[in-house]
């Protein structure tokens, strides 16, 4: 559709009206923006709920492993002279209880910022307009830039909100007010400036996944920036951080100094990303991109002669970005892994204690790569939930019924999905346990011995991971509408049942509710295949199961 015809039915009611000006350009913004709170209204509080527990967790450890001023002197002289810890955390500016917590923390508040803010514009921009429901809302009485003007409203008041928050916590554990605010500035300017970028992706291709993807890699790339910039102090690069919004959150210097003026380049480029953004969408067509997506080719490659090649092509760009994640995730473990006791330092019983809880282990360096390797395969049940949400998507999106209507049974339609997804688990997690081996191994001049350890640390957590995917799939089959929730819900009880959990010493019976409970613990401790077994045969059966309901009830 031309860009004419799209906004023919608004000209005419904006003439009705008699706004055709910049406040009938306007109209509409306050309706979209509480439609897309109302949409909303369970994902914003999560991310909000996410930031706060980075700064409420950060609080709290900070207090638990650095004590005293002497343990935080001796910690600040370790980061200035490792590289390693510079490159993942950041520049470490003074030894105060909140410069520690800055360093530890904000970086990742940040990036998480940026998360929230490119899945959010997005989700009611590009999103919308995929599948159509901007098209919808253009023909009444809304003008062109008002769903893009609700779209960033959205992240502006989210971050608004956690700033709040964030000072609040920070005055609980009696940090400074000032250091408390630039500390949520530093966080809000990030995620801002990451709307404005989301905006312009938005306008540039056609197709959210592709808008997700330029966003979320520069995101990556800000955060490499960041850390060769932190790092390369004695190469003379440490530019490279100014030209990072992770790097401005942390050249504010929250707790050290609090350089306010440094908020001015978020702020200006925040404005001229979104200037930019507009600037574009009144040049494009409605439902088009700045950049034309490529033909296909005439024909179907023989991959895509049956379900399981569609399932792999679909999945195909998602397992790589996964992979990627969990391979330099697992390189900045291991590496951290190494002086792990030299970062805890004197102060660090507390968190020996609880790392051995968790991981099932009493050497400090192999209670660190098990509580980190529990972890990564919580992560990859999320990846695995997602995945084989993915089936449920395509049927309410109206794209299985084709699938369907060739000679593919419900059987082989869904089971490729599964297949896909288990092999889609296995490999990212084979990939951080060998990012893990090589963190450790590099740095400890042992790479032969810990990248074979920690790959098959990786692989035992894949039967738990592959039972939580299962119970997403049995909600698939036998209560669809509520497969979302019950798939996402099992994995968060999971998560505060792993991660909580030996913290506070919950009840044995509690704990063995999550199938990550029965995992053996490695590296370091005893492999024992019944487990594994017995996780192995819950999750077929509750495939089997959802197979079964998929099978008998409506598709739709």
């Amino acid at each position: 559709m031309s860009r004419t015809a799209a906004e023919a039915p608004a000209r005419v009611a904006g003439s009705a009206r008699g706004g055709a000006g910049p406040a009938g350009q306007l109209t509409g913004v306050g309706e979209l923006f509480r439609l897309a709170v109302r949409r909303d209204r369970m994902l914003l509080p999560i991310w909000i709920y996410v930031l706060l527990i980075i700064a409420l967790s950060g609080g709290y450890a900070v207090k638990l492993v650095y004590k005293t001023a002497a343990d935080r002197a001796s910690l600040a002289l370790t980061v200035h002279h490792d590289a390693a810890l510079l490159f993942i955390y950041g520049q470490l500016h003074g030894d105060s209880y909140g410069a520690v917590l800055s360093w530890r923390y904000l970086v990742y508040a940040a990036l998480a910022a940026g998360l929230m803010s490119i899945f959010l514009v997005i989700r009611h921009t590009r999103a919308d307009e995929e599948a159509g429901r901007l098209e919808l809302i253009g023909s009444t009485a809304v003008g062109r830039p008002a769903a893009l003007v609700a779209a960033l409203l959205l992240p502006l008041i989210a971050s608004v909100v956690t700033l709040v928050l964030d000072v609040a916590i920070f005055t609980l554990y009696r940090l400074p007010v000032a250091g408390a605010l630039a500390f949520g500035l530093g966080e809000v300017g990030c995620g801002l400036a990451f709307a404005a970028l989301a905006a312009i992706a938005a306008q540039v291709s056609s197709t959210a996944r592709g808008s997700r993807g330029i966003a979320i890699t520069a995101l990556g790339v800000v955060f490499l920036l960041r850390g060769v910039g932190d790092s390369g102090a004695s190469h003379g690069i440490t530019w490279l951080t100014w030209l990072s919004p992770l790097g401005w959150a942390e050249l504010l210097r929250p707790f050290a100094g609090d350089r306010w003026w440094v908020l001015a380049v978020p702020a200006a480029v925040t404005a001229a990303g979104t200037a930019a953004a507009f600037a574009l969408a009144g040049r494009r067509d409605a439902g088009a991109g700045l950049v034309a997506p490529r033909p296909g080719p005439g024909s179907a490659g023989r991959q895509l002669a049956g379900p399981l090649g569609l399932a792999w092509r679909l999945e195909r760009g998602s397992l790589a970005g996964w992979s990627a994640g969990f391979l330099v995730a697992g390189l900045a473990i291991g590496v951290v892994g190494n002086g792990i006791s030299q970062l805890l330092g004197a102060g660090g019983g507390e968190v020996e204690k609880v790392l051995a809880r968790i991981a099932g282990q009493t050497a400090l360096t192999n209670a660190y790569l098990g509580a980190c390797m529990s972890l990564l395969g919580l992560v990859a049940a999320a990846y695995a939930t997602a995945a084989v949400l993915r089936l449920r998507t395509a049927e309410t999106d109206g794209l299985g019924e084709p699938v369907l209507a060739s000679p593919v049974s419900r059987y082989r339609w869904g089971g490729s999905q599964l297949l896909m997804t288990a092999a889609g688990t296995a490999v990212i997690l084979v990939v951080g346990g060998l990012g893990m081996g090589l963190g450790l191994g590099l740095a400890s001049s042992g790479v032969g011995t810990w990248a074979g350890r920690l790959v098959e640390a990786g692989l035992v957590q894949l039967p738990a991971a592959l039972c939580l995917a299962g119970v997403a799939f049995l909600a698939i089959g036998l209560v669809p509408g509520w497969s979302i929730g019950v798939g996402w819900g099992a994995v968060a009880v999971c998560v505060l049942v792993e991660l909580i959990g030996p913290a506070i010493q919950l009840n044995q019976g509690v704990l063995d509710i999550s199938p990550f409970t029965h995992v053996p613990k490695l590296p370091g401790g005893a492999v024992s295949a019944a487990p594994l077994i017995w996780l192995c045969v819950a999750a077929l059966a509750m495939t089997a199961v959802g197979l079964a309901g998929l099978r008998r009830r409506d598709v739709g």
